[in-house]
């Protein structure tokens, strides 16, 4: 089928989980100005989060269309929502598992409707799925109606890598990791060696729902045609070339788009955004920690306190990232009595911030024997990472990342090349595809 027959035009349907739907909206972008049109699906709850988060109607009457700056400045993308099957008031952070188990179970039909509705209402564009690789689905969906699969890893290429061999980490006994033996890992394509104490939580057999879900994924993703990942080629360069071996993989990030559009003029938070500026700009460069949990990682009140105190042990000036129901949803008083007034100028408390994610260098403040931490320790263990001997070799190395990661999303960098080389194939394979129907 040649071009002129019919308009690319993705269907993108995004996971509701905030760490997710920031690169997967500036995926969306940066496929829309290769000339794609797309259709990017919220979860209905999802959106109705955004925009309360902003202060926004929501209304059937008058829907918020997050897209609409996008299109303005000229790109063909289409906004809509997708239902769950949960009522609006439903607390899905309270009832995780139950939920998690029925994106798994339930939502899969839902998503066939929605795929095939658009394709019947649009019969002239050539249709593709670009989907999280969290989802299970897609190869599915993608088989029924002849669509080329385009899976997206919002994570670092290592992670993918350990997931996609869940099933000879499971061979070898090493996930569960028998009587909780620490063991080194040294047998994955592209992979140095690594600790069973520092896989996944969800691979290594703790979250029985979820890692069954997401077995469930990694077996399905082996089936798309083709894998994107939010990392650097510079970075993981190991890594994605043994992966390459079993399907084509594409690292093409940090997935950014403010060089051609101002993306802050689309609502990705969930949670009212901070602007720490200021108070940085207070501070002598290099001297503020930064510390957050991510925005779904679960955790525990003992370990909140700790590192409470283990910070204001520590004497450093510091932003700390505590989202809401980061312990148990409903739960807002998860710091310790007047902790705000102790630390005073010394650290900045917020439930989200305006942070470009970048390759971390940091530290673990517990050594995966416990799931406790003690305040002494993570004290100790902060002070030596901001004031230590290491802490100039660690600056120059994050400089150095910081640079990889610049260069990568230069005209001619890694990044850029990549997408370029990706959209190249996409297009192929969709004609191809196409063509056999």
């Amino acid at each position: 089928m040649g071009e002129s027959e019919g308009k690319l035009h993705a269907i993108m349907i995004s996971v509701p989980y905030q760490g997710h739907i920031n690169p997967f909206v500036n995926l969306a972008l940066k496929i829309a100005s290769k000339a794609f049109s797309i259709t990017f699906a919220h979860l209905e709850f999802v959106h109705h989060k955004l925009s309360n988060a902003h202060h926004r109607s929501t209304t059937t009457d008058d829907q918020v269309d997050f897209f609409s700056a996008a299109r303005e400045s000229g790109l063909d993308i289409r906004y809509t929502t997708i239902r769950d099957g949960y009522p609006l008031e439903f607390d899905r952070d309270l009832h995780f598992l139950e939920y998690f188990n029925s994106l798994y179970h339930d939502f899969p039909a839902r998503v066939d409707e929605f795929v095939g509705n658009i394709i019947q209402s649009d019969p002239y564009s050539v249709h593709f799925l670009v989907t999280d690789t969290i989802y299970h689905w897609p190869a599915a969906i993608a088989q029924k109606y002849n669509l080329v699969n385009v899976s997206f890893w919002t994570e670092p290429a290592l992670v993918f890598s350990l997931g996609y061999h869940w099933d000879l980490l499971r061979e070898k006994g090493h996930v569960p990791c028998k009587d909780n033996k620490e063991v080194e890992i040294n047998y994955l394509p592209g992979v140095e060696s690594i600790s069973t104490r520092d896989v996944m939580s969800y691979i290594s057999g703790e979250e029985i729902i979820v890692s069954d879900v997401l077995f469930l994924a990694f077996q399905e993703v082996k089936k798309a045609d083709f894998i994107l990942h939010n990392t650097v080629q510079e970075l993981e360069s190991q890594t994605l070339s043994a992966l390459n071996k079993y399907l084509p993989n594409f690292a093409i990030g940090p997935i950014n788009f403010s060089k051609i559009l101002d993306t802050n003029t689309i609502t990705k938070s969930f949670w009212p955004e901070s602007d720490c500026t200021k108070w940085l700009d207070s501070k002598t460069p290099g001297s503020v920690l930064y510390v957050s949990f991510g925005s779904l990682v679960p955790t525990s009140k003992q370990v909140i306190q700790e590192i409470a105190y283990g910070l204001l042990l520590s004497e450093v000036n510091f932003i700390w990232v505590v989202r809401q129901g980061a312990v148990s949803p409903g739960d807002t008083n998860v710091l310790p009595a007047g902790y705000q007034d102790k630390v005073k100028d010394k650290g900045l408390v917020i439930s989200w911030k305006l942070v470009v994610d970048t390759w971390k260098i940091g530290i673990s403040l517990c050594d995966g024997t416990t799931s406790t931490v003690d305040r002494t320790e993570v004290a100790e263990k902060i002070r030596s990472f901001m004031n230590g001997t290491a802490v100039e070799g660690l600056k120059q190395k994050a400089e150095k990342v910081k640079q990889t990661l610049h260069d990568a999303l230069e005209i001619d960098g890694s990044s850029e090349r990549n997408f370029d080389q990706f959209i190249k194939d996409l297009k192929e394979k969709i004609h191809a595809t196409a063509a056999r129907e």
